[in-house]
């Protein structure tokens, strides 16, 4: 049965920019966030809610800024809120009574612990038994890092491990001596030589896998680490060149980094670097992501105490200029060493002035407003972190596996070497399609359920039809794309049992046009040059759309057309330029076989409906100007 009832309206392409940009403010806040720059994160998601985009969302993030930079009073601030929210992850509750014991409000803190446990969360023995940092307990509430075998543990110290170009390399001191057993005095164990042995090999490890070359001497050799090309190693070792061992003046030999080339396969040309020196230890070597800057650990002067972190430029010529304390952030009146530096530039150290779980711990650095600044520092929770030393942590470029080491209970030697996994962040992408002309659908609301129906997220597509959410693994969902003359569209998708390495599940969403639609995305309003009234380039292009969309998806669609000017020139002048626009557009449709009977009128309005305040004497823009320049197209009928 015909539809007896016209449909009169104006079809405007309205692209929502509010809507894209406060998605584009999510999307570089979330960006930001999982870089670890909080300050700069908590800014745009102040920003978000303000604007009430996905406020809820934005809430529960910047609490999570404040509780990752240590400020248990807005953390707490934002969390009593987000607690309110209706189906908020539980996780949340634990959040919230962390960051009251943070503020010393035991007995609030201990009602949200009970609630969380009573929601189902566990929670370790120990949590609440000592008085460690508060963010610590924050970022390993939900674990983030997963432990995996390492096979080519000595029962001696083993450590420094990194992979480069398919293999590990690492310092050990396994080596009890082929001819001469030599042996550090300190603890009696074999001194360390650097090691490599093929990535995830099985297969025992002995001095055979010593690394090739004059790297290993006498005396401690590693760690290490190569620039990116291969060519260039950079290791600790004793303060031993060309046989002779130099003392301090407290008959200590002290630690020096050495620089050696790859010749033909071997490591030589060992290179005494000038931040050494004879009084004080320089060791644990570590490259930024470019190979530009040497970043190490030295008991030097100028420190705030025990060892620190240093910072020197590489310049191109391999001199090494402005080195510098990287600053009292990061270091304390304690020992802090074994930095690296992974692929998104995030610092890493070990430290036992920082409050953690036992001696030295594991942490990650939080940037500031630039990249060179650092504003605090987060400890990486269990398990990477134990109530012993771990250290040398290192990242594979991935950014999903690497090592560090620990002497914990449960190893094989004194220090072992700890392989580890983590799991990204995952989320759902995907684009939303019109179902009649596979173009994408701009401003579709997509809503992402739990497997109760329970409203986890929404967001709405940008300019073209593209969405993307975070999600936790181990769960199912159901997603749904919305709009405004579309029938909605759903899939359902789980993030159970997938690879660890997976950080995106595509979903993508077909919207059909509810019957009668006629904002069709095709309609487009073109444009025209100032006093002109020929087809443009572009205006054709979008002709061509109706065209086909009148010829082959809507067959029996009527449409009338409407032609516009901007303010300038007399009234009488653009009344005529408007009619003979439309006459343009309305000749041009016809030549490409439309039906005359299918355009119902072909009208001129001259300056008569601004789109914009662009009236005479207004001081407007050209581009202001050319969006009231304009042939609009309306629907009459559909069918």
């Amino acid at each position: 049965m015909k539809n007896k009832n016209y449909i009169l309206f104006t079809l405007l392409l309205v692209l929502s920019f509010s809507a894209f940009a406060q998605q584009g403010k999510q999307n570089r806040a979330d960006t930001l966030f999982n870089k670890f720059s909080f300050v700069k994160a908590a800014e745009v998601y102040k920003d978000l809610i303000q604007k009430n985009y996905n406020k809820d969302y934005a809430t529960r993030k910047l609490a999570d800024c404040y509780a990752f930079l240590r400020d248990p009073k807005n953390a707490s601030r934002y969390y009593k809120s987000v607690v309110k929210q209706e189906n908020v992850p539980v996780e949340y509750y634990y959040k919230y009574a962390q960051s009251l014991r943070g503020m010393k409000k035991y007995k609030e803190s201990q009602v949200w612990l009970q609630r969380y446990k009573d929601s189902g969360g566990v929670v370790n023995a120990n949590d609440f038994s000592k008085d460690v940092n508060f963010i610590t307990s924050v970022f390993g509430a939900k674990q983030q890092y997963f432990l995996d075998k390492v096979r080519f543990n000595s029962k001696y110290s083993d450590f420094g491990a990194f992979e480069h170009n398919g293999y590990v390399y690492f310092a050990s001191a396994r080596d009890e001596g082929v001819g001469i057993k030599r042996v550090y005095g300190w603890n009696e164990q074999p001194f360390l030589d650097l090691y490599m042995a093929e990535a995830g090999t099985k297969k025992n490890v002995d001095h055979s896998a010593k690394v090739s070359g004059d790297v290993n001497s006498i005396y401690h050799d590693g760690p290490a680490t190569i620039t990116k090309d291969g060519q260039t190693m950079y290791f600790s070792r004793n303060n031993f060149t060309e046989g002779f061992e130099a003392k301090d003046s407290k008959g200590l030999t002290n630690m020096k980094i050495y620089r050696a080339t790859l010749v033909d396969g071997e490591w030589t040309n060992i290179e005494d670097l000038p931040i050494n020196g004879d009084d004080f230890s320089t060791q644990h070597a570590s490259l930024n992501v470019d190979d530009t800057k040497l970043y190490f650990a030295s008991d030097r002067p100028g420190g705030f105490g025990g060892s620190d972190i240093w910072v020197v430029d590489i310049e191109p010529d391999g001199s090494l200029t402005n080195m510098h304390n990287i600053g009292n952030t990061i270091n304390t009146e304690s020992a802090e060493g074994f930095p690296f530096i992974n692929n998104e530039g995030v610092l890493f150290f070990s430290s036992d002035g920082h409050t953690g779980l036992g001696l030295l711990d594991i942490f990650a650095t939080i940037k500031g407003e630039s990249d060179d600044e650092i504003v605090d520092v987060i400890n990486l929770g269990v398990p990477v972190n134990s109530n012993k030393d771990d250290f040398a942590f290192t990242m594979n470029p991935n950014g999903i596996t690497g090592y560090f080491a620990s002497n914990r209970k449960g190893g094989r030697g004194s220090d072992d070497i700890y392989a580890f996994h983590r799991e990204p962040v995952l989320h759902v992408e995907g684009v939303v399609t019109d179902a009649i002309n596979t173009n994408p659908v701009a401003n579709a609301k997509i809503t992402l359920f739990d497997d109760q129906g329970n409203q986890i997220a929404y967001m709405e597509t940008d300019e073209n039809g593209y969405y993307q959410i975070n999600i936790d693994r181990n769960k199912d969902y159901k997603i749904v794309a919305s709009q405004d003359k579309y029938i909605d569209d759903y899939r359902t998708f789980t993030s159970k049992n997938i690879q660890t390495e997976l950080i995106t599940i595509n979903a993508n969403l077909l919207l059909n046009p509810v019957p009668n639609v006629i904002k069709l995305a095709e309609l487009n309003t073109i444009y025209f040059d100032f006093d002109k009234h020929n087809i443009r380039k572009d205006a054709a292009e979008e002709l061509d759309k109706i065209v086909s969309l009148m010829l082959n998806d809507y067959p029996e669609m009527v449409i009338r057309i409407e032609s516009h000017t901007d303010s300038r020139g007399k009234l009488s002048y653009n009344d005529k330029l408007s009619i003979d626009r439309a006459n343009s557009t309305y000749e041009y449709l016809i030549s490409k076989g439309i039906d005359p009977a299918r355009i119902t009128e072909h009208q001129g309005f001259g300056e008569r409906r601004l789109t914009n305040g662009c009236e005479d004497g207004s001081d407007c823009e050209e581009a202001d100007h050319q969006l009231n320049r304009r042939t609009q197209f309306i629907v009459v009928k559909m069918e």
